[in-house]
């Protein structure tokens, strides 16, 4: 039964994202080489890499008590290493994220489960034959980790390469594959829930007010494994220049947390984000 909403919702979702690609437009107003230069010689060293939220809700595919309702919140950042000109024009840096679930409706509060992330990468800006801004791209060492031992211990490790790029006016599609290792000890399976990649696709409605956003992965088999994440991001104030938003965010499928990624399970959370701003420039310079 999991399985089969799981399937209706990819279907849906992507319905939708074809929908609104052919409403859309390309965009005109892509940043110029030496534009987007200067913006990235303005940025700061440190900065959010993905967002950073608290978000509390309850499974839609369970009884909801205080054991299955919790609470997830991430804290995300990226320091660049250097800005000095690298082989093939590419730039360093490192991030770290933490993704934690929280049962704040049990007696105790007890943590349910906390994931780490850092990763090493190494990104490059690419341009068009006109010099405008065609797509940013990244090669990255990933570990991934749950922090424990014995037979809770649960990690991995990948290279992952990454391109983000516009596809569509106010549409931003980032692709990642990876190849990974170091995984067969605590979770041989892992790959048959979280594949080999994912698509990840945001729309803006209205800028700095309203935006939707959509993860995919999808597991090795052919079965129904993977997952699909869904979040609509509102501001309900006149002016949003801290880019913090209230989310909806469901999840559907496995792999949400990787102490039981082999568990299915449909949640629905909402609360308090502050959104990475991380690929600004693809919106255009009329934005």
């Amino acid at each position: 039964m999991m399985t089969l909403k799981s399937n209706h919702l990819q279907t849906t979702i992507l319905s939708i994202i074809l929908v609104l690609f052919a409403a859309a437009s390309l965009n005109g107003q892509a940043y110029k080489k030496q534009e987007l230069k200067d913006s990235l010689a303005q940025r700061p060293y440190f900065s959010i890499h993905k967002d950073n939220y608290f978000i509390t809700g309850v499974p839609t595919n369970k009884t909801i008590g205080r054991s299955t309702a919790d609470a997830k919140y991430q804290v995300s950042f990226k320091q660049i290493l250097t800005r000095s000109r690298l082989p093939l024009d590419t730039y360093l840096y490192m991030t770290y994220t933490q993704k934690s679930f929280w049962n704040i409706y049990e007696e105790s509060f007890p943590f349910n489960d906390i994931n780490f992330n850092p990763s090493i990468a190494v990104g490059k800006v690419f341009y068009d034959k006109e010099d405008r801004l065609k797509g940013l791209g990244s090669v990255s060492f990933e570990h991934e980790s749950n922090g424990r031992d014995s037979i809770a211990s649960r990690s991995w490790n990948r290279i992952s390469l990454e391109y983000t790029t516009t596809v569509y006016k106010n549409t931003i599609a980032s692709f990642k594959a990876w190849i990974p290792f170091g995984y067969k000890e605590g979770n041989p399976d892992l790959l048959e829930y979280v594949g080999l990649g994912q698509v990840n696709v945001s729309h803006t409605f209205k800028p700095d007010k309203l935006i939707f956003d959509l993860r995919l992965r999808k597991g090795l088999n052919l079965d129904g494994k993977g997952s699909a994440r869904a979040r609509i991001y509102f501001n309900p104030f006149d002016n949003n220049i801290s880019n913090q938003y209230l989310m909806l965010e469901w999840y559907v499928g496995q792999a949400e947390g990787l102490l039981n990624y082999e568990q299915s399970q449909s949640m629905i959370r909402i609360g308090y984000v502050i959104r990475t701003n991380e690929f600004k420039w693809f919106r255009g310079k009329n934005q």
